[in-house]
Formats: C-alpha cells, structure tokens, sequence
C-alpha cells in the first residue's frame, strides 16, 4: 500500500513540475501549435513533401548544430533526399516535453523534443533531439520561419 502511495505521489510532482516549465498557459495556442506540428510531421511521415512544405515560410532559416545555417531551398533538397534515402524515417512528437509561448503579433514559438526512427542494419535505430520552431501566423495559415535543432 505505501509503494502505491509513493508512486502516486511521485507521478503527481511530476505532473505539478512539467505544468510549472511551461509559464505562459494558453491552452488555445498550445493545442494549435500541437495541432500544426502534428499535421506537419504527418507529411513528412507520409513522404508528402508538397504538403510537407507548405508549412515552411519561403523565409525559413534552420540553424542546426551540426550542419549549421540554411534556409527554405537548401532544405526543400535535403528532405527530398533525406525521404528517398531514408524511406523509412519517421518524427514523433514527445508531446510531453512541448512548451508553446505567444509572440505578440506574430504567432508562437514552440520548444519540444522529437524522436526520429528509422531501421539500420535489421534493428530500429531512434535519436531524440531538441528543437525550437517559431511559427508565423499568416493569412494562409501558420508557417515555420525558424528552427534550430540541438543536441544531436
């Protein structure tokens, strides 16, 4: 009976402290920008790059901390690539760690982790990495024009 009681209790820190990382609690943005990703990556996993990139701003700067510096074109050809070389590479969102903060007349930034999956040598190879997306909010829809991409 204690261990129960001492597990819960645990669970219920965890969740106090995962609720106190996120500071601005705009429930709306949250679950727009959740929805946004979401309809995102499910192109990418779909290898749908037209839809893919309608989500990306012609403005797009991705700053990575292996690659560096690029913008929309450069990345419109290195997923072309990265979907016909890695066919089976997938993005899911850890929803758990997503934080998503208003930008006063312009949209959201929107700091999470994801987890890319895909099979190497007979066995599932994953890595989890940090990102930030700012996201626009235009009279088409929401855009990304920044990611940067760390802890690879």
């Amino acid at each position: 009976m204690k261990k129960i009681t001492i597990i819960s209790m645990l669970l219920l820190a965890s969740a106090m402290l995962r609720a106190q990382t996120q500071k601005h609690t705009d429930r709306e943005l949250y679950n727009t920008i959740l929805t946004q990703d979401s309809l995102w990556f499910d192109a990418f996993n779909k290898k749908d790059l037209k839809a893919f990139s309608m989500f990306m701003d012609s403005s797009l700067e991705f700053y990575h901390d292996k690659t560096g510096l690029s913008d929309f074109k450069y990345n419109i050809n290195a997923f072309t690539n990265i979907l016909k070389n890695v066919p089976d590479l997938t993005r899911t969102l850890i929803k758990e760690s997503m934080e998503v903060y208003p930008v006063p007349n312009y949209g959201a930034v929107q700091i999470a982790q994801h987890r890319f999956c895909h099979m190497e040598n007979g066995k599932m190879d994953c890595g989890v990495f940090k990102f930030i997306h700012v996201w626009k909010k235009t009279a088409t829809g929401w855009k990304v024009t920044r990611i940067i991409s760390v802890d690879h």
